[in-house]
């Protein structure tokens, strides 16, 4: 596992060097531990190292990675370390990156949600999620705008994302079908030739140019591990079958079917495979499972869930960690002397089975993307289903602000959570300040005002 990259025979080699695998592995640890801002924060992260100073790969090579990623269930960010990492040092080098950048924030999030239950009713802790709650809003807000921007670029993918809106918002069509149509509009935009769909142009040889040649570059020639072969899949789907059954058959015979552990298994299993677009897509179905039909938690707790994904580093769909801790906490599943344990291990179940099928996804289809590179045939409905993402994460936000405005049924507008919304909104969209100091201000604003009025 000491040089990664082996190539195959070329007339022409791009490769200019090897990359130690250990020069990888401090890569992607350093990465778990700064990798902030959510999906955006953390692909430019990887984009800025890994394009520009690295030159590890080249500029288009990393946006059709990323489009791959985006297609999947599951973090897209997340999924990219994966692709990437296998790429240079094969299935152990993605499965390394992969595990790197989630481990930081899974022990992270398990303090600080521990510190959250433990001393919630604290005026100091209540009063920062007072605080937060409204710059969630506005995070999520924002984030659908980043992302419009930079994929609406015409009036049909506006038009795509105005439909998904309304579908999910109005209609309450489930995400996965809003998916499979976007990705059927694109694939025959795609298949007939629409410049629609056509992604906007990378000045990947001007890069080239300022930053020299990538080590996977535009023209390299294919890596011997990237080509297809049906023993290769059958391998990796085997043993992702494996480690998925053994789990769940075992807490199925000694735990049963209807135990919480084995439900959560199940239910985020599903919520891996059957939510597209990345973490704000796949908010709501874990809200209407974990916090509707299973009662875990309570509304506003899947808020504040949030804003600790949002201020710690790691996927931001890491929130589902807090969701098991919270989950295994509230039900005392080991008996009320032993919370902090049932939340631990309800925390690390509900990771398991939510971040197993991206691996599985990324090292079984690697192969096959690898082969489709420039193709309209295959980015297109990529594309779409980007749009297509804009309305559903607008959706999202929707839904934050009428809890954070209306806090219950019998409360009327909270015009302090109001303004601190649209405090942090401006904050965002007019002056472009970051997410963390957006989190932290507020924060402190909400414990002022809860010192203030108590």
């Amino acid at each position: 596992m000491g040089k990664g990259i082996d190539m195959v025979e070329s007339q022409e080699p791009r490769m200019l060097r090897s990359i130690d695998f250990w020069d990888a592995f401090r890569f992607w640890l350093k990465l778990g531990f700064i990798s902030f801002g959510g999906p955006a924060g953390q692909i430019a992260i990887m984009h800025r190292e890994l394009v520009e100073n690295r030159r590890w790969i080249s500029e288009q090579r990393f946006l059709h990675a990323l489009n791959y990623c985006m297609l999947l269930p599951g973090p897209e960010a997340q999924q990219l370390s994966v692709y990437i990492g296998w790429l240079l040092h094969r299935t152990w080098g993605g499965i390394v990156a992969g595990l790197l950048f989630i481990l930081p924030s899974l022990f992270i999030l398990i303090v600080l949600t521990w510190i959250y239950l433990a001393f919630q009713d604290a005026p100091v802790i209540s009063g920062i999620f007072y605080g937060i709650k409204p710059a969630v809003t506005a995070i999520v807000t924002h984030a659908a705008y980043r992302i419009g921007s930079r994929t609406l670029k015409n009036g049909l993918l506006w038009a795509i994302a105005c439909a998904a809106f309304i579908a999910i918002f109005a209609l309450k069509i489930p995400f996965p079908i809003i998916v499979a149509i976007a990705a059927l509009i694109g694939y025959l935009g795609g298949r007939f030739g629409s410049d629609y769909f056509k992604l906007g142009s990378h000045p990947t040889k001007q890069m080239n140019q300022s930053f020299g040649p990538a080590v996977i570059d535009d023209d390299s020639p294919r890596l011997s591990h990237t080509f297809f072969r049906w023993a290769h899949l059958a391998k990796i789907v085997v043993i992702g079958m494996l480690l998925w059954l053994i789990p769940m058959s075992l807490m199925m015979q000694y735990l049963g079917w209807q135990h919480a552990l084995t439900q959560m298994g199940w239910f985020f299993t599903k919520a891996a495979l059957l939510t597209f677009g990345g973490a704000y897509a796949v908010l709501p179905y874990v809200y209407q499972g974990a916090v509707d039909y299973y009662q875990w938690l309570l509304p506003y707790q899947m808020i504040d869930g949030l804003a600790l994904g949002e201020t710690t580093p790691g996927p931001l769909i890491m929130v589902v960690t807090f969701v098991g801790f919270v989950a295994g906490w509230n039900l005392a599943l080991l008996g009320p002397d032993q919370l902090l344990l049932a939340g631990i291990i309800a925390g690390v179940i509900v990771t398991y089975f939510t971040f197993l099928p991206s691996f599985i996804f990324v090292l079984a289809g690697g192969p096959l993307v690898e082969s489709t590179h420039g193709n309209l045939k295959f980015t297109a409905p990529l594309t779409a289903i980007t749009a297509a993402v804009v309305g559903v994460i607008l959706n999202l936000a929707l839904f934050f602000a009428w809890h954070v405005l209306f806090p219950s049924a019998h409360e009327s507008f909270d015009w302090m959570a109001g303004l601190m919304t649209l405090l942090a909104i401006i904050a965002l969209f007019r002056f472009q300040i970051g997410v963390i100091p957006v989190l932290v201000c507020s924060g402190l604003i909400g414990l002022l005002f809860m010192a203030i009025t108590l």
